[in-house]
């Protein structure tokens, strides 16, 4: 059965990347009632190719003004809790940013090398990312709403880290699995994950058995009546 066909993260993450996309998984989450599971689609990756697959590691982030950081201890931290939060990653995990403006970059260089030793699995911002040569050279999956050098530092703190965050209605949590390529991000949420998945591959490896019977000339009507997929 697909459903055995993993028992730990790893593999799991492994067939992901192998057979499922993010069109496939949406699909499947809308049967289920999971409609709103796809952040903004201002999100992308930095480069087309770049895909993740891996537990979200949230993180809470606020517009501040300049330095004045008032009485919260907090907010007279560099970055709030920001390198805390980096530091925090474990491997397979996405760093997944939400709640400030987007008026400033919210991912950088530094910050993927660092994640990079933490062997997470890529970050995904709603906001924009920099030092983008810097970024593609190390190969590290970013999805933002693109390029934009102006900084966080005197702009934006940390204010928290594995809480629940929200992306324009869409909810993400601490240890959900996040799934990202050049169609978007979609966000599984943990308590449906197994069916979710037996369910994606079900469909996948449908898709591709339709797709070859239509290229060998068979009918749209046909092969959907046949097969129910399309």
């Amino acid at each position: 059965m697909i459903g055995d066909e993993w028992t730990d993260d790893k593999t799991l993450f492994r067939l992901i990347k192998e057979e499922l996309y993010t069109a496939v998984v949406g699909d499947i989450m809308d049967k289920m009632g999971y409609t709103h599971q796809f952040l903004p689609p201002r999100i992308r990756p930095l480069r087309e190719d770049m895909t993740l697959a891996g537990r979200a590691m949230t993180v809470l982030e606020t517009d501040v003004l300049a330095y004045d950081a008032g009485e919260n201890p907090v907010l007279k931290k560099s970055f709030g809790l920001m390198l805390e939060a980096l530091d925090d990653l474990k491997e397979d995990e996405v760093y997944v940013c939400s709640g400030s403006s987007p008026a400033y970059a919210l991912w950088g260089e530094l910050m993927s090398a660092r994640a990079i030793r933490c062997k997470a699995a890529g970050a995904v911002v709603n906001g924009y990312s920099r030092d983008t040569k810097g970024i593609l050279a190390l190969n590290f999956p970013c999805f933002s709403y693109g390029p934009y050098a102006q900084d966080q530092a005197p702009r934006g703190k940390v204010i928290d880290f594995r809480v629940p965050i929200e992306m324009e209605g869409v909810v993400v949590r601490d240890g959900d699995i996040v799934i990202g390529d050049m169609d978007g991000v979609c966000v599984v949420p943990r308590k449906i994950e197994n069916d979710v998945f037996t369910a994606a591959l079900e469909k996948a490896r449908g898709e591709r058995m339709v797709l070859r019977k239509i290229q060998e000339g068979m009918k749209a009507r046909d092969a959907f009546d046949k097969y129910g997929i399309m």
